[in-house]
């Protein structure tokens, strides 16, 4: 893996705002940053990243499965108890889900580390699925890469023929974001496009201006009734708001189903380890309560004291804290040797339960550290994301990085 700069496009910034990238610059700063790229080849994406990806997704179902069986489980991931059986009959009644992301760290030697994973509401799907694509094909076109050279990116026929696996051709689609964000919304019009495509009607309809009839089924601004909605609204609050005790009765099909509540949840990695400890693409992780007094030379609680014997070589590196719910880097902060070296200033998830995982340093490459992101279709990984910041912390301006495979 290599960071390899590159001269840009002609025009591309006119051609980005007729496309509706609307985002491409934020904060003064760019967005979509294609002065540089990074270079990976066939086997890195095949053997460092599909793979194990696939592999991570499987083990994520029979975390998902564990969790469900188990009330203490269910407990310390937060899930509201009058919610309990909501999420287990979506999993138990095999309710399909639609997409991911895996967030990596990986510097091209391998194995690639799981920092955390998006399975509810991940966005960069615009610049990942399309743009980038876009990107590779004129700079081909250019002479700025081979004709031989590719991506990992298949996202968009992904999506249409996983559209077309889990809905019924003709029937209508509620995609639901905040329609303040352009971010947002050109994740939910990504996927329209691909549902369309896949023979579905759809519609975007803002998140504020959904309601409740007076049979109690969700409906959008023009009343029109919510059969199947796709929301770019996390679970873990929509179990927590007013209109939370209607979404079992209301009939709606949700996008992505009620037990992505599980895997959307940053508990999930001390589930992972727990079940798969030494794992060569996870890293040690345990909520706090439950390390607390082993990192002060105590005993950890029983349950977890296998994994924590062979996580200690890898926490004695470093270690990272996190709340379980959390977004963009926020309430993140890293340790190393007995003192925090970084962090993230916004403490507004910081009430929530923590979890404490074993450091992988990203990797650095002309002063910016990389996160690669895999994204998952159904139970397949398609695609790839880069996003890169001189902070060692990734958060919602970081910069997104086009890749391309050579050799």
């Amino acid at each position: 893996m290599e960071k390899r700069n590159l001269p840009e496009r002609p025009g591309w910034r006119d051609e980005a705002r007729e496309l509706g990238f609307t985002f491409a610059d934020m904060g003064g700063e760019p967005y979509w940053d294609e002065t540089s790229a990074y270079r990976l080849t066939l086997r890195q994406v095949e053997e460092d990243l599909e793979a194990p990806c696939n592999e991570l997704h499987q083990m994520s179902r029979e975390a998902v499965a564990r969790v469900i069986a188990d009330d203490e489980w269910l407990t310390r991931l937060a899930i509201p108890a009058e919610h309990w059986d909501f999420v287990a009959e979506s999993w138990r009644q095999g309710e399909p889900e639609l997409y991911g992301r895996f967030d990596l760290c990986y510097d091209g030697e391998g194995p690639a580390k799981l920092l955390e994973y998006n399975a509810d509401t991940p966005t960069s799907l615009y610049e990942s699925a399309s743009f980038q694509w876009l990107w590779l094909e004129q700079q081909q076109a250019l002479g700025v890469l081979g004709p031989d050279t590719d991506q990992l990116n298949s996202i968009h026929e992904a999506l249409v023929a996983r559209f077309g696996e889990i809905i019924a051709a003709g029937e209508e689609v509620h995609f639901a974001a905040d329609a303040q964000n352009p971010e947002d919304y050109a994740t939910v019009e990504t996927l329209a496009w691909a549902a369309r495509e896949a023979g579905l009607g759809a519609h975007f309809t803002d998140l504020a201006q959904i309601g409740l009839s007076e049979e109690g089924q969700f409906a959008d601004a023009e009343s029109r009734v919510i059969g199947t909605l796709f929301k770019l609204y996390p679970w873990e609050d929509m179990l927590r708001d007013d209109f939370a005790e209607q979404l079992r009765s209301s009939g709606t099909r949700f996008l992505e189903p009620p037990w992505k509540a599980i895997l959307s949840n940053k508990g999930l990695l001390p589930l992972l380890w727990e079940m798969f400890p030494g794992h060569p693409n996870l890293l040690p992780a345990f909520f706090m309560d439950e390390v607390a007094a082993a990192l002060s030379g105590g005993t950890p609680a029983a349950r977890i004291a296998r994994a924590w014997d062979v996580a200690q070589s890898q926490l004695r590196a470093g270690h990272v804290t996190k709340p379980i719910f959390s977004r963009e880097g926020a309430g993140v902060s890293i340790f190393q040797d007995g003192r925090e070296t970084a962090s993230t200033p916004d403490d507004t998830y910081s009430h929530h339960p923590m979890i404490l995982q074993a450091l992988a340093p990203l990797p650095e490459f002309d002063g910016f550290h990389p996160v690669l992101g895999a994204w998952m279709v159904g139970e397949e990984c398609c695609g790839l994301g880069l996003r890169e910041d001189r902070a060692r912390i990734t958060h919602n301006l970081s910069r997104f990085k086009p890749h391309f495979i050579e050799g």
